[in-house]
C-alpha cells in the first residue's frame, strides 16, 4: 500500500513538472514593461534582433524560427531563412504572410505597435547590456519552452566569462583603453555591454560613465586622456588624426582595428559574449591569453 502511494505521488509530481515546463498560456512581462499573454507553445517564431536570433538558436530552438531580420547571419543555418528588414525598415507585409505565433523584435523603434495591431503576439527582448544578455536568455527560455536549456546556456557562459576573469586578474597593471565603434569617433561608456566588457577584460575605459552608453565625443577627449590601447581603428587611421601620433596607444602600436568576425561578435550582447571577452582580453593582455582556449 506504501509503495502504491509512493509510485501515485511520483507520478503526480512528475506530470505537475510537466505541466509547468510547457504551462500554456503563459504570462510575461517583457523588456518595455508589457504584460504579454503566450496562448500556446510557439512553433513559428520570427527574430528581429541579431542577439535574440542567436539566443534562440542557442536554447535549441531555431527549428522554429520562419524569418529573421536582415543582420540575423550567426548561425549560418538563418542565412537560408526569410530576412524581414531592419528595426527601422521592416517588411510588415512579409512579417505578416509569414504567419507567425510569435514575433520576438526590440524595445527600440515602433515596429511592436504596428505588429500588435496587425493582431500578431509580440514580445520585446533587449540584451542591450551586460546583465541583459541573461534577463534576455532567461525570457527567451520560458516562452519558447526551453528552461532548461536556457539555464545551461546561461551556467555556461557565466563559467567562461569567470574563467577569462581569472586569467585577466594577473595583470600587474590595467591599460586604459579607447574602443571606437566609428570615426564619427562615437565610442563605449563603462556601463554599455562593450563597456562591461572592457572591465571584465582587464582595462579601464577612458570615457566616463556620465557620458552614457555609447557617446560622441570630441577627438580632443582621446588626447588628453591618453590610452594606452585603442581599439576598433588601425594604425593608420589614428596616425593621420590630428594630434593623434603621441598618443600612448599609437606610439606603442597597440592600436588594434576589428576584423568582420569581431566586430559582429562584439557588437551582439548574446551566447557568444566569452569569444568577445576573450578578444578583448588578447588585445589587453595578449601574455597571458596567448595560449588561452574557451572548450569547444
Amino acid at each position: 500500500m506504501v509503495r502504491r502511494a509512493a509510485r501515485i505521488f511520483l507520478a503526480t509530481l512528475f506530470s505537475f513538472s510537466l505541466a509547468l515546463a510547457g504551462h500554456y498560456p503563459l504570462t510575461v512581462r517583457d523588456a518595455l514593461g508589457r504584460v504579454v499573454t503566450i496562448p500556446a507553445r510557439p512553433q513559428r517564431v520570427i527574430s528581429l534582433l541579431p542577439s535574440d536570433s542567436e539566443t534562440i538558436c542557442a536554447i535549441g530552438a531555431c527549428g522554429l524560427l520562419v524569418g529573421v531580420d536582415r543582420y540575423s547571419t550567426y548561425p549560418p543555418a538563418l542565412k537560408s531563412l526569410p530576412h524581414l528588414g531592419g528595426l527601422y525598415n521592416p517588411k510588415i507585409a512579409q512579417i505578416v504572410a509569414l504567419h507567425p505565433d510569435l514575433v520576438v523584435a526590440s524595445p527600440y523603434g515602433k515596429l511592436v505597435s504596428a505588429l500588435s495591431r496587425l493582431g500578431l503576439t509580440v514580445i520585446t527582448v533587449d540584451p542591450n547590456t551586460y546583465a541583459g544578455i541573461f534577463r534576455a536568455t532567461e525570457l527567451l527560455g520560458r516562452v519558447l519552452d526551453k528552461t532548461a536549456q536556457a539555464k545551461a546556456l546561461i551556467t555556461r557562459i557565466r563559467e567562461e566569462v569567470a574563467a577569462i576573469e581569472r586569467v585577466a586578474a594577473r595583470a600587474k597593471t590595467r591599460p586604459t583603453v579607447y574602443y571606437e565603434i566609428d570615426p564619427t569617433p562615437y565610442t563605449v561608456g563603462p556601463k554599455s555591454f562593450i563597456g562591461t566588457l572592457i572591465t571584465r577584460a582587464g582595462g579601464i575605459n577612458i570615457i566616463p560613465a556620465s557620458m552614457g552608453f555609447y557617446p560622441k565625443i570630441s577627438p580632443a577627449l582621446v588626447i588628453a586622456d591618453n590610452p594606452q590601447v585603442m581599439i576598433g581603428l588601425s594604425l593608420q587611421q589614428a596616425e593621420a588624426r590630428p594630434g593623434w601620433s603621441q598618443i600612448r596607444a599609437v606610439r606603442s602600436g597597440r592600436v588594434y582595428p576589428l576584423s568582420n568576425h569581431l566586430q559582429n561578435i562584439l557588437s551582439r550582447p548574446g551566447p557568444r559574449v566569452p569569444q568577445a571577452l576573450l578578444a578583448l582580453a588578447r588585445f589587453l593582455h595578449p601574455r597571458l591569453f596567448r595560449n588561452f582556449q574557451l572548450l569547444p
